[in-house]
């Protein structure tokens, strides 16, 4: 009883105290400019990465194993949590250098607690962290051409930043709703982009990939725990009607990686390091079958230009 009141405390100091201002602010809002589709003699590859909250650590484990064995990617796309790693690797952090960011993060301040109506985390603190770690490079600016995926409140669409300011894209991307606040961005609000692209798998063929690598973090275990009330039936609903937007969304990808998670950990040193592990192992065994495709997309391409 004593650990629950002492909780509830902090959260209500926190919710009191005055949030620290934003310190990477000066870049122009995100937009969702007109991107012409990515033209190659070879293959344009992409790298399609999933919402899916702390596991989105296993992503790093699946970037390192691409890393290591030459598996050049052209382009990166992101919702949420994949959002957050795809932006940090977009903008040049390599599979290692992830894995260091992520186990020197304090995942706790990030959580700016402001409780609203509107939710009771501002998501203010992420969007610095981002910033800070791309030395407040827009979207345009990165090594990668980036998208991440958002969705405006208002009337529901999916929108892709790929211009402007990359720490508010990735917050309006992995702004839960009911959790994080709404993301104000040049008079609309935008939300989760997991609620319409949870794998921006068809936006990736839209920008001229011809193979895709999309992974899927989301997976539940098969003997999911009884429902026990009213807020187990929610999330069941919820994962319910996900599944049917994901699974046509991933139909156009040629690859798709499911990391086997599990029940998500609690987030420590060892548990994000257990992710990034459980990433590794899940690229490592599609790696026979990206070599594959990677090798028939190259001999059409090569075949198409004899033709011309």
């Amino acid at each position: 009883m004593l650990k629950i009141c002492s909780l509830f405390l902090s959260l209500v100091l926190a919710a009191c105290a005055t949030p620290p201002p934003l310190q990477y602010k000066d870049v122009i809002p995100p937009q969702a400019v007109y991107a012409a589709p990515l033209q190659s003699d070879k293959p344009v590859v992409a790298l399609a990465l999933g919402s899916g909250g702390d596991r989105g650590f296993a992503h790093i484990g699946v970037i390192k194993v691409l890393e290591a064995n030459n598996i050049h990617i052209d382009m990166v796309l992101g919702t949420s949590a994949g959002s957050v790693v795809g932006a940090l690797y977009a903008g040049g952090y390599s599979g290692v250098a992830l894995e260091k960011l992520a186990l020197e993060m304090d995942r706790e301040q990030l959580k700016d607690y402001d409780f609203s109506t509107r939710g009771y985390v501002r998501g203010e603190q992420l969007q610095d962290f981002i910033n800070r770690a791309l030395k407040n490079r827009s979207i345009e600016q990165l090594e990668k051409p980036f998208f991440a995926v958002s969705t405006q409140l208002s009337s529901g669409k999916a929108v892709a930043f790929n211009h402007g300011n990359t720490g508010m894209a990735v917050r309006a991307s992995s702004s839960i709703p009911g959790v994080f606040y709404p993301v104000l961005i040049s008079g609309e609000e935008y939300v989760d982009g997991d609620l319409k692209k949870p794998v921006p798998v068809t936006l990736a063929r839209e920008m001229g990939a011809d193979f895709i690598i999309a992974v899927d973090i989301s997976q539940q275990p098969k003997d999911a725990p009884a429902l026990k009330n009213i807020i187990d039936i929610l999330k069941q609903s919820l994962r319910i009607m996900r599944q049917s937007i994901l699974s046509q969304e991933l139909e156009s990808a040629q690859i798709v990686i499911r990391p086997v998670v599990g029940p998500t950990p609690e987030i420590d040193t060892v548990s994000k390091l257990h992710l990034i592990k459980i990433g590794e192992e899940a690229a490592t065994a599609a790696l026979p079958l990206i070599r594959e495709w990677l090798q028939k997309i190259t001999t059409e391409k090569s075949l198409e230009q004899v033709m011309q």
